[in-house]
């Protein structure tokens, strides 16, 4: 009687643990996107506990008309779908400084500024077991005010490569 119990415990404890997720504690990579002229962030996620971290992204954007910088922290839910895959949700808000200079022969417009912005944030992640590698794929929705092209609203689908320590 004391096997089947202790293999019955054994098995029920392995069953929570197959089905937990393991967030790291630090991760740092980039992640890929655009969303009003921002192209590339530099993304760092710090793990509060087992469901749910911290995410800061600088990104930036150099072009032809817009020249641009953008701050933003989020606070992530994560829950596991499967193994190595994860899905989270989230919520934050971020600053951005942006110069919009526009030429074309005889016309010129210059103009610059900074605003404020709430986002929200879900997306799916795959966490590799044999390498310490993340791949995520999200879409963050932006509301503020001051954007360069006069529209509120931001919507940015990103890919991420992330390195977790």
């Amino acid at each position: 009687m004391k096997k089947i119990v202790l293999s019955a415990i054994m098995i029920f404890g392995l069953a929570f643990t197959a089905q937990s997720q393991e967030i790291s504690k630090h991760t740092l990579g980039l992640r890929l996107g655009d969303n009003n002229g921002f192209g590339g962030e530099v993304s760092y996620q710090l793990g509060l506990n087992q469901k749910n971290r911290l995410e800061f992204d600088l990104g930036w954007r150099n072009s032809r008309d817009v020249d641009a910088v953008k701050g933003v922290a989020l606070y992530q839910w994560v829950w596991n779908i499967d193994g190595g895959f994860n899905w989270y949700a989230g919520v934050g808000g971020g600053v951005a400084a942006w110069d919009y200079n526009y030429y074309n022969n005889n016309y010129r417009y210059d103009d610059s500024g900074t605003y404020v912005f709430a986002a929200g944030d879900i997306g799916i992640e795959y966490l590799f077991k044999e390498v310490p590698i993340t791949l995520s794929l999200d879409a963050r929705p932006e509301i503020g005010s001051g954007y360069y092209d006069d529209d509120n609203f931001g919507f940015d689908v990103g890919l991420g490569v992330k390195y977790r320590f």
